[in-house]
């Protein structure tokens, strides 16, 4: 893992609603995007969005609205970390991922599932950890360089 102090940090808390994406995105864009291009902070943009709605629409689905979603963004001289928790049953990203690759049509063609391949493809570092307080962790990273 990558031991450096970060040039930028940031968490936020919100609920599990929809409605707060709007809130997550305006946090993001007068947080970290000053620091970065265009085209970089648009794919942040849409990986925090797929990741966060991911959140909302699967791990939450049958959680109550005040259960939390925390989310943080650390941005380091050579790379830009975003994670976010839920609190919803452990899902095996990589064999979902595993899956969708397999299949012999484009994934982004699917109805479903495409949030899963925009983070893997804009992404240098895509997992989903569980964590000792019973947390789910989507860890992704993005070099800057």
């Amino acid at each position: 893992m990558k031991d450096k102090q970060p040039k930028a940090e940031s968490h936020l808390q919100v609920e599990t609603d929809l409605k707060a994406l709007t809130s997550v995105l305006e946090w993001l864009e007068n947080i970290v995007l000053p620091m970065l291009t265009e085209d970089f902070g648009w794919q942040c943009r849409l990986i925090i969005n797929e990741g966060f709605t991911n959140a909302v629409r699967h791990a939450h689905h049958n959680l109550p609205v005040a259960t939390p979603i925390d989310i943080e963004v650390k941005v380091f001289a050579d790379y830009l970390e975003i994670r976010i928790w839920d609190r919803g049953q452990p899902f095996n990203l990589e064999a979902k991922l595993h899956s969708i690759m397999a299949e012999q049509r484009d994934p982004l063609d699917r109805e479903g599932e495409r949030g899963l391949v925009f983070m893997y493809k804009l992404t240098d570092e895509l997992q989903y950890i569980r964590t000792d307080d019973r947390r789910n962790c989507l860890l992704m990273r993005k070099n800057l360089i």
